[in-house]
């Protein structure tokens, strides 16, 4: 059973930095494109970032470009999300997302078929 495991959450102030890893543990599975939602308290799961392992192309949601940053390593499975200039807006659970298959925009939750456990990014102010 292929698991995504997510780490590196935590605490941090306005303005700081922290880099989320996910890797997949617990069998083999070849991903065509990684991501990273969040989901507020209260609020709607949304995209942040996503990356195509077939050509690097990635996307990110118009609320992070600039500060976040998407990587990884698709031989490993792993996947990266470094984030700078952290706002208080950005505090949310994280979950890291893999899609086995080509088609499907991979901007919809709807289009990932491996979840994360999740894990707490707080910013305070």
């Amino acid at each position: 059973q292929v698991q995504l495991v997510e780490s590196g959450g935590g605490l941090v102030q306005a303005g700081g930095s922290l880099r989320l890893s996910c890797a997949a543990s617990g069998g083999s599975f070849s991903s065509y494109v990684m991501g990273w939602f969040r989901q507020p308290p209260g609020k709607e799961r949304d995209f942040v970032a996503a990356i195509r392992w077939s050509d690097g192309v990635t996307s990110y949601a118009d609320s992070v470009k600039g500060r976040f940053t998407i990587s990884g390593d698709n031989a490993k499975n792993t996947v990266y999300l470094q984030m700078n200039s952290l706002k208080p807006e950005d505090t949310a659970v994280y979950y890291c997302a893999a899609r086995t298959y080509a088609w499907g925009s991979p901007f919809s939750k709807d289009n990932y078929n491996y979840w994360g456990q999740g894990t707490q990014v707080t910013v305070s102010s």
